[in-house]
């Protein structure tokens, strides 16, 4: 309760950041299919949001919302039950983490498909699209379209688990116990401090994984779909014609994302579970 506690704070704090991110990947082409520079895909991302900032913002929020149930209940439960399985103290180490990663992307992928496609409208008519619309075209194609992208996810979500869920915490434990009494570093400093040292080496891993992503959930899913390999193809063209700031679109908004993400996940898990720990000692 305290990890899906944690996750959906998260969720609603950081979802302009998210969607914004989105826009800035998605928009990597103009509307002839021509690969802009990552400076064109900004501006364009702007002219979007700022038309409809509100909206922007808001858009994808639901099925984030519903996906800290459907998506964080496997992987957490998965996460947990592997580290309490294998004899674990609740600190589940990288072993926990690929397991849950794997398991937990069939759950996972179709909320994000869904708040993907929420967003590929705002660029025409700065309109969501709705999730009922998107049910009725993937259900026309027996819901396949709602699993693009699944390959990509299992590595995104393995560095998520790897780094957010197994490193953070040990960090911040270490930072808190070796900086804690010399600067008087309480839990949330060193949290926040260890979520600045850990979402650099998790952006740039999980950047060009979620172009990828991107790249297969945002087309329309009444067309074919883009295969891993074509996306991987499209990517490498963006690498030669832009260089690494081709692959690696919304880098920097998407470590301030992370950064604040990470944060307030663990912030909030840490204090429910004292909550949670509390209530139960006053009980029993």
């Amino acid at each position: 309760m305290a990890y899906l506690g944690g996750s959906a704070i998260q969720t609603i704090v950081d979802n302009p950041i998210t969607a914004y991110r989105q826009l800035i990947q998605q928009y990597a082409k103009n509307s002839k299919g021509e690969t802009i520079s990552p400076r064109e895909a900004v501006k364009e991302a702007n002219r979007v949001f700022f038309k409809s900032p509100i909206q922007l913002s808001l858009s994808g929020l639901k099925p984030r919302l519903v996906g800290v149930l459907f998506k964080r209940i496997p992987k957490f439960g998965i996460l947990l039950t592997y580290d309490f399985i294998s004899g674990g103290n609740g600190q589940p180490g990288m072993a926990a983490a690929t397991t849950a990663s794997i398991l937990s992307a069939p759950f996972i992928n179709p909320i994000r498909m869904i708040e993907k496609q929420q967003r590929t409208s705002l660029r025409i008519n700065c309109k969501e699209k709705q999730i009922t619309e998107i049910i009725r075209e993937s259900a026309a194609k027996n819901y396949k379209p709602l699993f693009r992208g699944t390959v990509p996810l299992m590595g995104h979500s393995l560095a998520s688990a790897g780094l957010g869920l197994v490193g953070q915490p040990k960090l911040q434990k270490y930072i808190q116990t070796q900086l804690g009494e010399k600067a008087s570093l309480g839990r949330t400093a060193s949290n926040l401090i260890s979520s600045a040292c850990v979402t650099p080496i998790y952006v740039f891993v999980t950047n060009p994984l979620s172009r990828l992503e991107v790249i297969m959930q945002t087309n329309s899913i009444k067309d074919k779909n883009i295969s891993l390999m074509n996306a991987l193809k499209e990517l490498s063209t963006d690498m030669r014609k832009f260089g690494f700031s081709g692959v690696f679109r919304g880098q920097g908004i998407g470590i301030v994302k992370g950064i604040i993400s990470l944060t307030l996940f663990h912030e909030g898990r840490l204090f429910l579970t004292d909550t949670f720990k509390s209530v139960n000692s006053l009980e029993f």
